[in-house]
């Protein structure tokens, strides 16, 4: 063990989706950036200029879309690099970086969707103090802290894991540098990384997780116990496109992590990873929009007054008009 090669990689290389048909790939991640980019730049925009929509709701939603933006840009122009080059080696630093941003983006996401949820609960179970509770300066202490989160935790974590000695193999099985298979690298014990993982996934999944499922506890029983069905068709609306950002956001990533063995049925966990890093990002706009009246008046009022380019329309999925 004392003659063992402790050198530090200077890049790792990336196996990506090397099984599955590259040009086919390269053209629907192409598209599926492409729209997720306009379609939440267009829901930024909307919220930014419409006054109809400055409400905490929306602050919030302007900041998920923004959020999504960075999230699916992390990852999805280095695969499309990689389909088209035949070199798929990431420099250790590059690694590093693109793992801390990922993870930052994802603890970001986590939190603004249970201060959405918070949102909802508030609305819902205390319509009266609405506006005196979810003020202008607490929707941004939220939004910031949110931030703050991610860098922090992140920061933490990464800087744990990239202190480990890499000197065996310097090849990661996936198509992009996922904190399970960069220590899977490490030839130290990594009981203690592991563990610092784990502590790490508790604080940014199941903390946040657990707020948004007293939210919807609290929020299912006030409106249960309204007497008006329109009233509670209403209430259920509200809450319908940030329950189903929830569900998709947080079911894929617990199939990727937790290791469920399902996932090998059909291609592992890259495939899962694909969802809720490229699927879900473009989803999130269109879920946010189809039940949403409001905002989609607000869409099509800025589409007729033209205070965007033309060229930024023409690039929106022609069916947001239909909606």
């Amino acid at each position: 063990m004392g003659n063992r090669n402790e050198t530090q990689p200077t890049e790792f290389i990336l196996l990506g989706l090397s099984t599955y048909h590259q040009p086919l790939l390269f053209g629907i991640l192409l598209i599926i950036y492409f729209l997720t980019l306009m379609s939440n730049t267009m829901i930024i925009v909307t919220v930014t200029v419409d006054a109809q929509l400055q409400s905490p709701m929306y602050f919030f939603l302007r900041s998920l879309s923004l959020t999504e933006i960075f999230y699916i840009s992390v990852t999805v122009p280095r695969m499309l690099r990689d389909f088209l080059n035949l070199n798929k080696a990431i420099s250790f630093l590059g690694c590093a970086s693109q793992l801390y941003f990922f993870c930052f983006l994802g603890t970001t996401e986590c939190f603004l969707l249970a201060f959405m949820a918070y949102d909802r609960y508030v609305a819902i179970c205390h319509p009266l103090h609405y506006m005196t509770i979810m003020t202008k300066s607490k929707c941004l202490e939220f939004s910031v802290g949110s931030w703050l989160s991610g860098i922090l935790l992140s920061l933490f974590q990464i800087s744990y894991v990239f202190s480990l000695p890499f000197c065996s193999s310097n090849i990661i099985d996936h198509f992009f540098c996922d904190i399970l298979p960069v220590v899977k690298l490490a030839c130290a014990d990594t009981f203690s990384n592991e563990i610092a993982i784990l502590i790490y996934s508790s604080l940014v999944i199941p903390l946040p997780f657990l707020l948004i499922l007293v939210s919807y506890i609290c929020i299912i029983t006030t409106i249960l116990r309204m007497p008006s069905g329109v009233g509670r068709k209403k209430a259920f609306s509200t809450c319908w496109s940030h329950l189903t950002s929830v569900t998709l956001f947080y079911g894929t990533a617990t199939m990727t992590y937790l290791k469920m063995k399902a996932t090998k049925a059909f291609g592992g966990s890259k495939v899962i990873s694909l969802l809720y890093i490229v699927v879900i990002p473009m989803l999130n706009p269109l879920i946010y929009s189809l039940r949403n009246s409001v905002l989609k008046n607000a869409m099509k009022r800025l589409m007729h007054l033209n205070r965007l380019p033309k060229v930024t329309f023409q690039c929106i999925p022609q069916f947001f008009k239909y909606f």
